[in-house]
């Protein structure tokens, strides 16, 4: 006291307040109040998306970008509040939205405020760039510069090698610009898992599969190997086929170059049905002629009628080209909307109810005339509460006739979990999303099709059934390699397995290896392939699509035992089974709130992914592909260089054109 010149001493400062240790309780209110705020957040995140891929400009590009930055800043404080969490004993239900939370977003985002803000600008960059992408053949410029539609066009439709050619590289030309902003990309990303206790962005993806990502890599591997065989059997055909066709261009034992299947990616080859086709005329399944002459009739129908109506209001005057692109404009929607509307009668067939009005004002249907826009599919739950929409650019095709299908399960699966909590709306895992719809046009048989009037009913032989099994695996057995090639790539860069220097030789790499294609033109790492497939600079992961194109066959099949169908599973149509729409129906309302073993037992009785239905399946068109390629040197031998293109001196001088 003395020391102190005669005043008391100061109370000692209280001990700092322990904090109380986590318990199960505390968990789960933490549960319950992320759900609020991430059902609070999530209608701008939506609304600011939306936007930004129908109005493309640098407007909604900001707007999209901060709302994005909101919401994962938000995303990133509740997963740094669950980690308070980690290893206490939790009841499943608490554990397993707190596993999800950490999982939800594909994007994970360092918790640094500037690295969280570059990421976010980095992503919408990227989307952006993607959906304005365009090439100008040399000498032009403004509107003669092709767009994704106008390029994939040619490579489905063409012949002709060099326009094949030309056209595939110039879309590839447009994710040369993309390369570094994808390497800072995957930096952040794996930065931001390393945070949540990941070893790389790719870990972080393959964690949500109810398994470790070690035993998932594996699983993907299992599955691969049971459909391979088919696969390498439909190759060897159709490479046999092309060489035909092409000469020397498509070697007789080597890879076939990518421009020549019918799609930019190679990914599917339903467009060269035409060449490889097993029996020319055998029961008639031209599904685009059918659209596209309907179309056509409307298109002059109302051309007719308007032309009418403006001679007799503007005596003497013409239309202009504005005015008929104007008309023909509301053809295509009309005729996006009834390609739409045929998609939704299934889904109703099967007792699910019919969309609400808000989707039918809402969604966008067709490519508008006046604006960039992203044309790649998409479904979208705007606000959790029946604003659901399609984004896509229908055409009066067989292609946009199966997606809009495929998307329609998107927007059914989201409408039957809108009931469950923010943190279990999601599919089962994320294949199962690509799954619902998919299994629903396994339905689109050719006696569908005839049902619903698009082809003639014919009788079925055999010959018939061959190429209608053709068709089909041109589109589902074609997918398989390219579905699980993509995200390996990925898993690749984020390891760090794949640096920038040699992105594109690892790209070229596994397309070889998985595919059996090569590029069409000689690559180096200045070009970025990757970039020209919308997933890479859309950051949306792959593997789902090669999950959801093997597990689609095995929930037909259940379906199909549902619906009390006796025959061959590739004579299955479920249209107007109320029994399957029940059961499929019991499975959608689930959400993510199971282990997706567990959903799949609710549908098939089974708790483990299997390819078998799809041997099963195509089990006809097997023995025709091996009856067709005796004598024949399947499989092929990646080369020594993967970016050297064409492999013999010929096939470079048909590609130049020389």
């Amino acid at each position: 006291a003395a020391c102190s010149g005669g005043q008391p001493a100061p109370a000692a400062a209280p001990a700092p307040a322990v904090p109380a240790a986590p318990n199960a309780a505390e968990a789960a209110k933490f549960v319950e109040q992320a759900n609020a705020q991430l059902k609070a957040q999530y209608q701008e995140v939506t609304s600011a998306g939306w936007v930004s891929e129908t109005f493309i400009n640098d407007d909604t590009q900001l707007l999209n970008s901060k709302a994005n930055e909101r919401n994962l800043a938000l995303q990133s404080s509740l997963i740094e509040q669950a980690k308070r969490y980690n290893g206490l004993d939790l009841p499943p239900d608490v554990a397993r939205q707190i596993l999800l939370l950490k999982i939800s977003n594909p994007m994970p985002a360092p918790s640094d405020d500037a690295k969280r803000a570059e990421l976010t600008r980095l992503a919408t960059k990227l989307d952006g760039e993607y959906g304005a992408g365009k090439w100008c053949p040399p000498g032009k410029s403004g509107d003669d510069c092709l767009n994704l539609d106008q390029l994939q066009d040619i490579i489905a439709h063409s012949h002709d090698p060099k326009a094949l050619a030309e056209a595939w590289a110039g879309w590839h030309s447009v994710g040369k610009p993309m390369k570094q902003d994808y390497a800072r990309l995957a930096q952040l990303m794996d930065e931001g898992a390393v945070e949540l206790g990941y070893k790389d962005a790719g870990e972080l993806w393959r964690a949500g599969y109810d398994m470790t990502p070690e035993q998932f890599s594996a699983e993907t591997e299992r599955l691969w190997a049971q459909v391979q065989p088919l696969y390498q059997q439909l190759h060897c055909y159709v490479r046999a086929r092309l060489h035909a066709r092409y000469g020397e261009l498509v070697p007789e034992n080597g890879l076939i170059p990518a421009d020549l299947l019918g799609n930019m990616w190679a990914q599917d080859w339903s467009n060269i049905y035409d060449l490889v086709q097993p029996y020319p005329g055998a029961g008639s399944l031209d599904v685009d002629g059918a659209l596209r002459q309907r179309h056509d009739e409307q298109e002059k129908a109302a051309l007719a009628a308007f032309q009418a109506r403006f001679a007799k209001e503007h005596p003497g005057a013409r239309p202009d080209a504005q005015q008929l692109a104007a008309v023909q404009h509301q053809v295509d929607a009309q005729t996006a909307h009834d390609i739409a509307k045929t998609a939704e009668d299934f889904y109703t067939s099967i007792g699910f109810p019919a969309l609400p009005g808000s989707f039918w004002e809402k969604s966008m249907l067709v490519r508008p005339r006046d604006r960039d826009v992203v044309c790649h599919a998409s479904a979208w739950d705007m606000n959790q509460a029946g604003d659901v929409r399609v984004k896509m650019c229908i055409k009066p095709d067989e292609d946009s006739l199966e997606t809009i299908h495929h998307e329609m399960g998107h927007i059914y699966y989201f409408l039957h979990y809108n009931q469950q909590p923010e943190l279990y709306q999601a599919g089962a895992h994320d294949g199962f999303h690509e799954a619902i719809g998919d299994t629903i046009t396994l339905s689109i048989t050719p006696q569908h099709l005839a049902k619903i009037g698009l082809v003639k009913a014919g009788p079925e032989d055999q010959k018939a059934l061959i190429n209608a099994q053709m068709k089909r695996a041109l589109a589902k057995i074609a997918f398989l390699p390219f579905g699980k090639l993509i995200d390996q790539w990925r898993w690749q860069v984020f390891a760090g397995q794949a640096k920038p220097e040699g992105y594109n030789a690892a790209w070229w790499s596994l397309r070889e290896k998985y595919q059996g294609v090569a590029p069409p033109l000689a690559r180096s790492e200045d070009d970025f392939d990757p970039g020209a497939k919308y997933h890479v600079p859309g950051n949306t992961p792959y593997t789902r699509y090669f999950l959801s194109f093997v597990i689609q066959f095995q929930f037909q099949k259940a379906l199909c035992e549902a619906a009390g169908f006796n025959g061959p599973l590739y004579q299955c149509d479920i249209y107007n089974s109320k029994e399957a729409g029940k059961k499929f129906a019991d499975m959608l309302s689930l959400g993510a709130s199971k282990p997706w073993p567990e959903a799949m037992k609710v549908l098939t009785g089974q708790d483990k992914m299997d390819a078998s239905a799809i041997t099963e399946y195509f089990m006809p068109l097997m023995d025709y592909l091996k009856q067709q390629n005796q004598g024949r040197s399947c499989g092929w031998q990646p080369p020594a260089d993967p970016l050297a293109g064409p492999t013999t001196a010929s096939a470079a001088e048909a590609k130049s054109g020389a």
